[in-house]
C-alpha cells in the first residue's frame, strides 16, 4: 500500500475511458440511501462512484484504486463532490467536513478495511477500456508495446519477466490454469524457442505461430487467453480477490451490502463461493445479474459481466 498519489499524467491530457457496466443494477443492488457511506474498491474512471454519489442526498464514497492513472482521472471526474486530500492545515477541517469523496491509492487486498463502517461495498473486477486501449500499458496485442501489464506500476514483476525468465513448465501451467488455454504446452514451447520477447506483438506472433490454422484464425485471437493469464499472474489478481472476499464483509454495517462484478469464470467462481461461505453474509442473488441487450448493444464488453450481491447479517 502506498500513502500518497503521484499523478503520472497531466490531467488535461488524461483520457481514461471506461464505460461502467450494470450501473442501474449496482445502485439498486446496493440500495443506496441518503447519508450512506460507500466503498468503491475499484474506482477506475469514477463511473460507478458518480452513480452512487448521485443516487441519494449526502452520500459519501471512499474510492480505492491501485492504478495512478485511474485515480487521477477519477479525481477530475468527481471534483464537484469535493476531494478529501491533505490541504493546508487552516483549510483541512472545513474541507474534510464538506468532501463527499475520499481517494486512496491501494490494491483492494492491501486496504485496511475499518470494521462496521460502510453501508455498501462495490468491486468491479473488469479491465478498463483504458487499459486495453492504452498501448504502452501492455495489456493488449493490437499495437506493439512493452510487455508490462502492471495495474500498479510500483510493482516489480512485469509480463516480460514472466515470459522471458520462467521455465517452460511454469509457463504452460499458468496458461492452462489462468487462461484455460488447452494448447498451453505447445504455446509455452514456442515462446521458449523464440525468447527473449520484448513486445506484445512479438509475443502474440509467437503464440499464433504455435497453433493450428483453424485455431489461429478463429473467432478469438489465440493470444487472448495467454494475455489474460499473464495479467492475472503479474497483478496477483486471484489471491487479491481471495483476500478481499475474506476482509470486506467485516467492514459492512449490519444490513450493508456488497456488490461484485466479475468478467470470467476464474473470478466469478471464487466470488460465488466466497459470498455464500461467509458467515457474515446472506446472498441476495441466486443467479448472477447480467447485462440486458440494450446495454450490450451500447457496450459489447458488458456481455460477459456478472453481478453478485450479498447483505451483511444483523
Amino acid at each position: 500500500m502506498k500513502s500518497d498519489l503521484q499523478t503520472p499524467l497531466d490531467l488535461e491530457e488524461l483520457a481514461f475511458s471506461h464505460i461502467s457496466v450494470l450501473g442501474r443494477e449496482v445502485i439498486e443492488g446496493l440500495a443506496v440511501r441518503p447519508g450512506g457511506h460507500y466503498l468503491d474498491v475499484t474506482v477506475g474512471g469514477g463511473g460507478h462512484s458518480r452513480m452512487i454519489l448521485e443516487a441519494a442526498a449526502d452520500v459519501r464514497v471512499t474510492a480505492v484504486d491501485q492504478d495512478e492513472d485511474a485515480l487521477a482521472a477519477a479525481r477530475k471526474e468527481l471534483a464537484e463532490f469535493g476531494v478529501s486530500e491533505a490541504p493546508p492545515f487552516a483549510q483541512r477541517l472545513r474541507q474534510e467536513k464538506e468532501a463527499r469523496i475520499q481517494f486512496i491509492y491501494s490494491n483492494f487486498a492491501d486496504y485496511e478495511f475499518p470494521p462496521n463502517t460502510f453501508d455498501g461495498i462495490l468491486a468491479d473486477l473488469g479491465v478498463s477500456s483504458y487499459h486495453l486501449d492504452q498501448a504502452e500499458r501492455g495489456f493488449s496485442f493490437r499495437q506493439a508495446a512493452s510487455l508490462d501489464m502492471r495495474m500498479d506500476r510500483g510493482r516489480s514483476l512485469t509480463a516480460a519477466d514472466v515470459i522471458n525468465n520462467w521455465d517452460e513448465a511454469e509457463l504452460a501451467d499458468i496458461f492452462f490454469k489462468y487462461g484455460e488455454e488447452r494448447l498451453s504446452r505447445r504455446i509455452a514451447r514456442r515462446i521458449v524457442e523464440r525468447r527473449p520477447l520484448h513486445t506484445t506483438t512479438e509475443l502474440a506472433d509467437a503464440i499464433a505461430s504455435s497453433v493450428p490454422p483453424k485455431y489461429r484464425y478463429g473467432r478469438i485471437h489465440p493470444a487472448t487467453r495467454v494475455f489474460q493469464a499473464l495479467r492475472i499472474v503479474v497483478n496477483d489478481e486471484l489471491k487479491s480477490l481471495e483476500t478481499f472476499l475474506d476482509k470486506a464483509p467485516n467492514a459492512l454495517v449490519p444490513g450493508g451490502r456488497i456488490a461484485i462484478i466479475s468478467f470470467h469464470s476464474l473470478e466469478d467462481r471464487p466470488v460465488k463461493h466466497g459470498l455464500r461461505n461467509s458467515p457474515l453474509l446472506k446472498v441476495l442473488t441466486k443467479k448472477p445479474i447480467i447485462a440486458q441487450e440494450e446495454e450490450i448493444s451500447k457496450n459489447p464488453r458488458s456481455r460477459s459481466a456478472k453481478l453478485r450481491i450479498a447483505e451483511k447479517l444483523p
